[in-house]
């Protein structure tokens, strides 16, 4: 049989893996010459072929060039209908298209992005590298469900869903999906041995590498700069005390000023008499309600010109599931806010059940704008904030201490777990 075409690519990549098992599966030959990255995709030749320089780069053998790992995995799936890589029905071939969506944008990219910033490709984010992590295991839960009850994606044989969501799980158990991971994902890591080792498909992928913990990121050491020749003193008739020799050199070494660090606008702010830190303590010490509890110290303390009180709801109630993951998801909004620790308090709960549920509380904050406060983490904006008035707003003071004291219902959904940032 003649090649199909010719693939520029890199062996390690996860999209290699993709169209070379395709291949293997559709019974085509893919001619794969010697390439040399970073140089033969910077030729004129092979730029008038594919104008962006990139690989996977798939030049047919009757002329038709594509780029990217999907697309031209997907040709050539086609190129072979009787393999059922693309499903045996069009309602098939959506689910086979929902699968790969769902594993290039919910899988794949955050751990492009987390390994890009661990390898110094691009500024680190401890707050970006968390999010990315939760968002990922949120999403490998959802597959884990799936595949509860399946061997494969779609249907009762392999198709470009598999194919795809093998390639890009291989990485991610080197990368994030650590054995404390894994450890939820007993049907996922089952159905990833199924395919790699498929006996077309074993020799493409190679072995699996299970990182114990995920990878972390190590700052890269600075290379101290070498001292400038220090010009000699001239002789003088009487020697300075070592003292103020040593006191010169130390007072050399800093000849260039500091740039001073950028005051944060809530440090601005006129000097308070309500006591964030005496708050936390009394919260923490004393029954939320009751005739000296937490809510009467607050009530009697707070200061409503230095400080402000917003409800905070999540504006995506409907991608929530398992409660303890909604927990955990709050678990990590509130590790993200760490740098506004000295300005902010916070109880956060979700309310209602599995499937059916929401996240709500409420924030005590430096200030009258809740932005100064949250904008340190990265997605403060998947929340919705609301300036609640307890004075004289009754529904506004009902939410508030059912927030603190943890038996707030919302529309009917009663408090089932909750977290405070203290």
């Amino acid at each position: 049989m003649a090649p199909v075409g010719k693939l520029y690519c890199v062996p390690v990549m996860t999209q290699t893996k993709t169209i070379k098992s395709v291949c293997a599966v559709a019974g085509l030959e893919l001619e794969i010459p010697e390439y040399k990255h970073f140089s033969d995709n910077r030729t004129p030749e092979f730029l008038a072929k594919f104008p962006h320089g990139m690989i996977p780069a798939f030049e047919g053998a009757d002329g038709f060039n594509l780029t990217e790992g999907v697309p031209i995995a997907r040709y050539l799936a086609g190129r072979a209908p009787n393999s059922g890589l693309l499903g045996s029905s069009p309602e098939d071939a959506a689910l086979i298209d929902q699968w790969v969506h769902f594993f290039e944008s919910e899988v794949a990219a955050h751990t492009d992005i987390i390994s890009g910033m661990l390898k110094n490709f691009f500024p680190y984010s401890k707050g970006i590298h968390t999010f990315l992590a939760e968002r990922q295991l949120r999403s490998l839960l959802t597959l884990e469900t799936h595949l509860s009850t399946r061997t494969f994606l779609v249907g009762d044989r392999i198709t470009l869903a598999d194919i795809i969501a093998a390639s890009v799980l291989q990485r991610v158990v080197s990368v994030t999906a650590d054995a404390a991971v894994r450890a939820k994902l007993i049907n996922t890591v089952r159905f990833l041995e199924t395919i790699v080792h498929q006996p077309k498909l074993e020799a493409i992928y190679g072995p699996t590498e299970y990182v114990e913990k995920a990878l972390q990121y190590v700052p890269p050491k600075k290379e101290k700069a070498p001292a400038p020749p220090v010009a000699p003193k001239e002789k003088k008739e009487k020697e300075k005390p070592k003292k103020a020799a040593d006191d010169d050199e130390e007072d050399d070494g800093n000849l260039v000023p500091e740039e001073p660090k950028e005051k944060n606008p809530l440090e601005l702010l006129p000097k308070s008499t309500f006591n964030l830190e005496d708050w936390k303590r009394a919260y923490s010490n004393k029954d939320t309600r009751g005739a000296d509890g937490s809510l009467e110290w607050f009530y009697a303390n707070f200061d409503k010109e230095g400080f402000s009180v917003w409800r905070v709801d999540f504006k995506y109630n409907e991608e929530l599931t398992q409660v303890f993951m909604s927990s955990n998801q709050i678990g990590g909004f509130f590790n993200r806010l760490e740098a506004s620790r000295k300005y902010l308090f916070g109880s956060v709960g979700v309310l209602g059940e599995a499937n059916a549920s929401i996240i709500s509380g409420v924030l005590i904050l430096r200030g009258q704008d809740s932005k100064a406060a949250v904008d340190c983490a990265p997605d403060f904006e998947s929340y919705d904030y609301t300036k609640l008035d307890g004075s004289d707003n009754e529904p506004d003071k009902a939410f508030f201490e059912g927030a603190l004291a943890w038996d707030l219902e919302v529309n009917g959904k009663k408090w089932a777990d909750g977290k405070n940032f203290k």
